[in-house]
Formats: C-alpha cells, sequence, structure tokens
C-alpha cells in the first residue's frame, strides 16, 4: 500500500504540477507578446501534456483504482470517491474534447502569427477559451486534491 501511495502521491504531483506550471508559461508568454515566442510555448504546453499530463493521469488512474479496491471503498453511491471519480472524468473529457483542440489551434493560429509580425484575433480567442477551459480543468483536480486528503463525506 505505501508503494502505491507514493506512486499515486507522484502522479498527482507530476499532473497537477505540469497544468499550473504550463498555464504560468503560456500566460507569460501572451504578455511578453512576442509571436515566436508564443509559438514556441504553445508547441511545448502540448508537448509537456503529453510528457508529464498523461502518464501522471495514467498513474493517477491506475494507483487510485488499485488503493480503493484494497481499502474496500465502495464505488456505489455518492461519497467523495465517486465525486472525484466524476470529477476526474469531466476534466478528462473537457480536456480531450476541448482543451486539446483549443492548443493545436494555437499552435496553427501562432505559427500564422509569426508569418504576419503580431498576434492574430484568431490566437486571441483562442488564447481567451484556453484560459477559460483550463481554469475549469484545473479547478476539478484541486477540489477532488482537497477530497482525497480529507475523505469528507
Amino acid at each position: 500500500m505505501n508503494l502505491l501511495l507514493f506512486l499515486h502521491l507522484l502522479g498527482a504531483i507530476i499532473f497537477l504540477g505540469n497544468i499550473i506550471t504550463a498555464a504560468f508559461w503560456k500566460i507569460r508568454a501572451d504578455i511578453k507578446g512576442n509571436p515566436t515566442f508564443i509559438h514556441n510555448t504553445v508547441k511545448n504546453v502540448m508537448l509537456a501534456d503529453f510528457i508529464f499530463t498523461l502518464p501522471g493521469l495514467l498513474i493517477i488512474i491506475i494507483t487510485g483504482s488499485l488503493m480503493a479496491a484494497q481499502a474496500g471503498y465502495s464505488m456505489s453511491g455518492f461519497n467523495w470517491l465517486t465525486l472525484s471519480m466524476i470529477l476526474f472524468s469531466l476534466s478528462g473529457i473537457l480536456w480531450l474534447t476541448v482543451l486539446l483542440p483549443i492548443q493545436r489551434s494555437m499552435i496553427r493560429r501562432s505559427a500564422e502569427s509569426i508569418k504576419d509580425g503580431i498576434i492574430s484575433k484568431a490566437y486571441r480567442k483562442a488564447s481567451l477559451y484556453w484560459a477559460i477551459f483550463g481554469i475549469t480543468t484545473t479547478l476539478f483536480p484541486v477540489v477532488i486534491l482537497y477530497f482525497m486528503i480529507t475523505k469528507g463525506f
């Protein structure tokens, strides 16, 4: 159980750490306003998702499921664990169906901005949507972290 808990916490740190850090670098790039810097940053945000966020996610799911089974937690009814699973699923769905396509759009739009030398309105619009949905998909795991620590209900 201790190894599973360690791996679970490691997965959570990698997952949440990358989400928060990626947002920080993306916001900094947007503030700087340099099209080449923005383009490189949004490409690296996408890369970091596949190198850190996705493996962290898989580690969390696998170790969490194993620990819940070993501890005999019920997956039926409404409790902190089932709510956490619902929020985690919603976060994943938003990431796959909304954020990843927006990130691809930001990469394309930022490449176009390099050619034009100015940040396009299309990039700014995609960036705004990324921020809105990104905040949501980040808040869900933070709430889940709270539930995992407190096991409140």
